[in-house]
């Protein structure tokens, strides 16, 4: 059987919808099939450990400092094997000192907006798992961030959010602002979304359906 392994240890800003995460990915992953570890812990993070594994999610994790080099040696093997990353939402701000974490994530969160609005969400790649079953343009309610740079180029972006929908005050990044995309790092598969700050995000149907389909498109 196919095993997942999801990880969402914290050193900086915790989001209450981890918990909501893990039950979401919980029931997805028995749809499908697939064997859900849920952990905190870098301990899991040995080179025989991890060979089990199709993909780590690195759900709302932060901070630096998760893994030490012994555990990062061990995920960078992982990866080198064609192990799967899928990041999701403030993933983006985890281990800013790990370039490898660096180049799968694909681009570094800096700001987002004081509150949460709604937006809408434009598709850019229709065949991709984790966006073919979203309506486009979709309109989400979130935290929407932006990055130290705009990733396109390094990485192929799969969906944009509209500026225009929301206050954007001093978060802005410009008519082309990426929310979801993904790339390849040597053999491992790479997927990362901006969204899911709220817990109730992972009851709605359409954005598990989001999720799955990023986690799935990057199992080796």
């Amino acid at each position: 059987m196919t095993r997942l392994l999801v990880f969402s240890r914290t050193a900086g800003y915790r989001h209450e919808s981890i918990e909501a995460g893990v039950a979401a990915l919980r029931d997805l992953a028995a749809e499908a099939s697939v064997d859900l570890d849920h952990t905190e812990s870098g301990d899991v993070f040995t080179s025989a450990n991890l060979s089990g594994y199709a993909a780590v999610v690195w759900l709302q994790t932060s901070g630096t400092g998760l893994l030490d080099a012994a555990q990062r040696q061990a995920y960078e093997e992982f990866t080198a094997d064609g192990g799967g990353f899928a990041g999701i939402h403030v993933a983006s701000d985890a281990e800013r000192d790990w370039p490898l974490y660096g180049r799968l994530v694909g681009a570094r969160f800096t700001s987002h907006p004081r509150e949460l609005q709604t937006a809408r969400i434009q598709v850019e790649r229709t065949d991709d798992l984790s966006t073919k079953p979203l309506p486009t343009p979709w309109s989400w309610h979130e935290e929407w961030y932006a990055f130290d740079t705009n990733p396109r180029g390094s990485v192929e972006i799969l969906a944009t959010v509209n500026e225009d929908d929301y206050d954007v005050g001093s978060s802005g990044m410009g008519p082309d602002h990426p929310i979801c995309w993904r790339t390849q790092v040597g053999l491992a598969k790479a997927w990362y979304t901006s969204l899911g700050h709220l817990p109730v995000a992972y009851e709605d149907e359409t954005f598990r359906a989001h999720l799955w389909g990023g986690i799935s498109s990057v199992l080796r």
